[in-house]
């Protein structure tokens, strides 16, 4: 399938500021299952920037505004092709649990076994998963448990939560948007030693009007493969991926710094149309 998608994020201050730095994460990679056709990021007022790849290989683009302005606008384009691999059926059962630990020795998995900022693998997540889990015995399976189990344990309700909220917050309160999902599944993944990344991307549908989050888990001997407890599906073509990380706070689209006032709004907008092959 591919997909036009312009990404749209605009600050207004009340007085100016200046000092603005900002780094940029809206560019997708290129890989077996997408292909970008075309990237093209705008700022205002206009700046210099510079481009590098941080640890996970997603990029970033930084930007410096230290003159005083008090709006600043960040505006991508982009043109995408995706075709994922054959998904792996419901039914499948391509490695055991019991040897999951065969996944910790390949250093890609590594930074996903392990607690981050907004993910913990503490004893009663623990204990969590084991039951969630559903005596599964396969990886795939497993996971695929755990998903449906984050599903219904959360209920989907905007404003519950904030970019900083921690999963066990989320699971305090039982509700939380697509961050938390994908936070929680993480960290049930995690604490039966499941790599687990998160994904910060959009679910390219017509209404779609913000980026997306879901999970990533790793399957020896099929990969990475996503799943998306929000909507409580396998992902598929109409999924981009942008970035990966630990948790959110490795892939914000928007991070930086600035000085000046506090007082300032935030307006994103998403327009996803999809595009003749």
């Amino acid at each position: 399938m591919r997909f036009q998608i312009v990404h749209r994020t605009a600050y207004k201050y009340v007085t100016p500021v200046r000092d603005s730095s900002n780094d940029i994460r809206l560019r997708p990679c290129s890989n077996e299952d997408q292909t970008v056709e075309f990237f093209a990021l705008d700022v205002e007022p206009a700046t210099n920037s510079s481009e590098y790849h941080d640890i996970f290989a997603n990029a970033v683009h930084h930007f410096d505004q230290f003159e005083p302005h008090d709006t600043l606008v960040f505006e991508s384009r982009l043109v995408m092709a995706t075709h994922p691999r054959e998904p792996l059926s419901f039914d499948a059962m391509p490695w055991p649990l019991e040897r999951i630990d065969d996944a910790v020795r390949m250093a890609r998995c590594y930074d996903f076994l392990h607690p981050s900022q907004y993910v913990d693998c503490e004893p009663e997540t623990w204990r969590m998963a084991i039951d969630a889990s559903a005596s599964q015995f396969d990886v795939w399976q497993t996971s695929l448990a755990l998903m449906r189990f984050v599903h219904g344990h959360l209920s989907y309700r905007p404003g519950a939560t904030t970019a900083q909220t921690h999963m066990r917050d989320a699971l305090i309160q039982r509700a939380g948007v697509c961050q938390d999902f994908a936070h929680v599944m993480i960290g049930l993944c995690r604490a039966l030693r499941i790599p687990a990344l998160y994904v910060s991307g959009y679910l390219a549908t017509e209404t779609a009007s913000a980026t997306h989050a879901w999970t990533e888990v790793y399957i020896p001997g099929a990969g990475w493969r996503g799943l998306d407890a929000t909507h409580n599906r396998v992902t598929d073509a109409n999924y981009v991926k942008i970035a990966v990380g630990r948790d959110y706070a490795d892939v914000p689209p928007i991070s930086g710094h600035y000085r000046g006032t506090r007082n300032r709004t935030m307006e994103v907008s998403v327009n996803v149309t999809k595009l003749s092959a």
